[in-house]
């Protein structure tokens, strides 16, 4: 049976865990969008997608079968099926985006939940929110705008709109998720995300692209796949998921705002995008920002304990 879900329950755990954690999804995902554009080159979206997420889904059942089903029983649809839906969505518009624009613009465009989040939870939740967190989050926003916008990068078209949807799904699965995981466990909640986002994915293929397509595909394409599917989607959806038991998804979208740097960095190497000084001061300001966030969170947690 459900238990209630109260929205104003005390987290438990260890926030610096998971800060820790959502630093590393950061690097993760960084690595991730340079290289689906590699992918892109030779295989549609949304076959790669169905790919990735089908992969992905199998891993975890296939570990973790038993406790995600009986987990699902002993909880109601409503549990999970809004984070689930979001963030099907989103790493379906973020993808789609990645075909589009360019890995450093999608990032940035992505990383927006930064200041959705915030605004979701306190229409939805009436959760209270503290000025110096907006604050800290606009700073975040201002570096993002210099990394991706003046860093070497322009322009607004249907990659940027895809984006922008992506990172409004992604709010909406950090919003949501929070309540979730009070629920179900973060490994059920990552293998719904998973098997629901190849459920669309599969129905964008065969909707859009007549079928999936995966002839003449090298090895070195299934390794992007791989990748993706066990690192970036089950790693990467389990960090998130895990980190909101123990932070809030305000908390957890500024970390992930640390992501457009490292696809920065990944896309300078792998893609040749470039980087002009105003991106690197873009840059140097997301990362204070993340500092000054944790350093705030660290105090609020230290009040709420004392």
């Amino acid at each position: 049976m459900s238990k209630r879900i109260d929205p104003t329950i005390e987290k438990t755990g260890s926030p610096r865990t998971a800060y820790g954690m959502m630093l590393l999804q950061a690097i993760v995902f960084g690595f991730g969008d340079p290289i689906s554009k590699i992918a892109y080159e030779s295989m549609p979206v949304y076959s790669l997608l169905f790919a990735r997420f089908t992969i992905a889904f199998g891993f975890l059942m296939l570990f973790f079968g038993r406790s995600v089903v009986a987990d699902l029983k002993s909880h109601s649809i409503r549990s999970w099926i809004l984070p689930a839906v979001c963030t099907g969505l989103s790493y379906l518009f973020g993808n789609m985006a990645l075909g589009h624009t360019e890995a450093t613009t999608t990032a940035f465009l992505r990383s927006l939940p930064v200041v959705m989040a915030p605004v979701l939870s306190l229409l939805i939740f009436r959760k209270p929110y503290r000025l110096v967190h907006l604050l800290i989050q606009l700073m975040a926003v201002l570096g993002l705008y210099l990394l991706c916008v003046w860093g070497g990068l322009s322009g607004f078209g249907p990659g940027e709109v895809l984006a922008l949807l992506a990172a409004l799904m992604l709010a909406g699965a950090l919003v949501f998720g929070e309540q979730s995981v009070q629920e179900v466990s973060s490994t059920t909640l990552t293998a719904v995300q998973c098997g629901l986002a190849a459920l669309i994915s599969l129905f964008m293929a065969v909707t859009t692209d007549h079928g999936l397509h995966y002839s003449g595909n090298g090895p070195v394409v299934w390794m992007i796949i791989l990748y993706l599917a066990i690192i970036c989607s089950v790693l990467g959806f389990w960090l998130q998921n895990a980190s909101l038991e123990s932070i809030s998804p305000q908390a957890v979208a500024l970390i992930q705002a640390a992501t457009p740097v490292m696809t920065a960095i990944f896309s300078r190497i792998l893609l040749k995008e470039t980087l002009t000084l105003p991106g690197i001061i873009g840059s140097v300001i997301i990362l204070l920002s993340v500092v000054l966030g944790t350093i705030v969170s660290d105090k609020g947690e230290t009040r709420q304990a004392s």
